[in-house]
């Protein structure tokens, strides 16, 4: 058997699915940036994939910081941050990111995934054990495979079932409590204050991954410390600078002893070239804008997907019971959930397509970022290419 064919398993459904609709909505190849629209093959597409909820990306103000950085410091340190690649926006970016969400100390990957990948094996050992949502995120379980400890998943956001399992965790030298604050597929935000008064009681340590929480929820866009009311936190906090801050990079933020730890132990750190300073500028910035007009973006946000999710039920669509400001409509099977995906974008709109193992069997979803920069009329094109659908294609929504 040759190596084409050892491996030609791994993506077999998604083969089946592109070749019989001809229609690959993966690796779409984009000639423009994350705007509210994109060019794909010359055509211009209404952009509700990207993750760029506060439309950061093209924001003029940021663009402009990160235009003189490269012109001070170029396009890369080339190496890593202990080595050779810690510059002084390192330290200010850390110091911004510690006093936007109160915390004491911060320290930046060159992204969430390789954060979550690296320190939860850095600081988990074989007499621990981990509880965590089983919902959460690959770069979170692929960091607890790494740990080599006891693991027990708790059932989706069911705080009843993490206190049950955590009640018969005596005799390991400690307990990890780990959880994503928003769950992107379906827009679920976990109950984190009552985690984390378990954690409290327990003396558990918690770990939570902000990167779909931060600019996206709180009243100032504050993420889930905010949002639920969390003061003087006492655990370990990460996110991603790569989606509402529109940018790249990853972020740590805990205690100064938990972090100087990280700095000379995670090799996801250590052995990864250091994050470019362009970014780490640009970081700072979006911080500042966020800080001075959360609340207003916040308020967009929620209004174009309150917005979307209503005229979506009128129309007779299901959508996930989304808490955050993502919509997200139920379609079922994979066949189904990729043939929607495509009668949208020959529409001219860009979505997100979730289909078994991603999501559950038979559960699939299309997924829509609600972003801020979306105009009145573009969200009205939206729903009119959904109603368009549901006239001209009733096969796709019988049970």
């Amino acid at each position: 058997m040759s190596v084409r064919d050892k491996f030609a398993f791994n993506y077999r459904e998604e083969d089946r699915l592109v070749r019989e609709l001809k229609y690959n909505p993966y690796y779409q190849v984009i000639s423009s940036g994350a705007g509210s629209s994109v060019e794909i093959d010359s055509r211009e597409y209404l952009n509700l994939a990207s993750n760029n909820y506060l439309g950061f990306s093209r924001n003029p103000e940021i663009l402009a910081r990160m235009k003189q950085t490269i012109d001070q410091y170029g396009a890369s340190m080339c190496g890593t941050p202990v080595a050779c690649g810690n510059v002084d926006l390192y330290a200010e970016t850390a110091v911004a990111f510690s006093r936007f969400l109160g915390l004491e100390d911060t320290i930046i990957f060159p992204s969430c995934y390789q954060a979550n990948a690296g320190i939860i094996g850095t600081l988990a050992k074989p007499g621990d054990i981990i509880l965590v949502d089983r919902s959460s995120h690959a770069s979170l379980l692929d960091g607890i495979r790494a740990a080599k400890c006891k693991v027990r998943p708790f059932k989706h956001n069911d705080v009843d079932h993490l206190l049950r399992l955590i009640k018969r965790t005596d005799g390991y030298d400690n307990i990890f409590v780990i959880t994503e604050s928003v769950f992107s597929t379906e827009g679920s935000i976990a109950p984190f204050d009552k985690i984390y008064r378990i954690c409290q009681e327990f003396d558990a340590i918690p770990i939570v991954d902000d990167s779909h929480g931060i600019g996206v929820i709180g009243k100032n866009g504050g993420g889930i410390l905010e949002e639920k009311g969390i003061e003087n936190y006492e655990g370990i906090y990460t996110a991603s600078t790569g989606k509402a801050l529109g940018l790249a990079g990853g972020i740590v933020s805990s205690v100064s002893e938990v972090i100087m730890y990280l700095k000379y132990n995670s090799a996801s750190l250590l052995y990864s070239t250091a994050l470019p300073p362009v970014f780490l500028s640009a970081t700072t910035k979006a911080l500042e804008i966020l800080s001075a007009t959360g609340a207003e973006l916040m308020q967009k946000l929620r209004a174009n997907k309150a917005f979307l999710t209503s005229q979506l039920t009128e129309l007779g669509y299901r959508t996930t019971e989304a808490e955050a400001p993502i919509c997200s409509v139920i379609v079922g099977s994979n066949e189904k959930t990729f043939l929607m995906s495509k009668l949208l974008f020959e529409q001219s709109i860009l979505t997100t397509p979730f289909i078994f193992p991603s999501v559950a069997r038979d559960k699939g979803v299309i997924r829509m970022i609600p972003r801020v920069d979306l105009t009145q009329q573009q969200l009205e094109c939206v729903i009119e290419a959904f109603r368009k659908i549901k006239a001209e294609r009733p096969e796709l929504f019988e049970q």
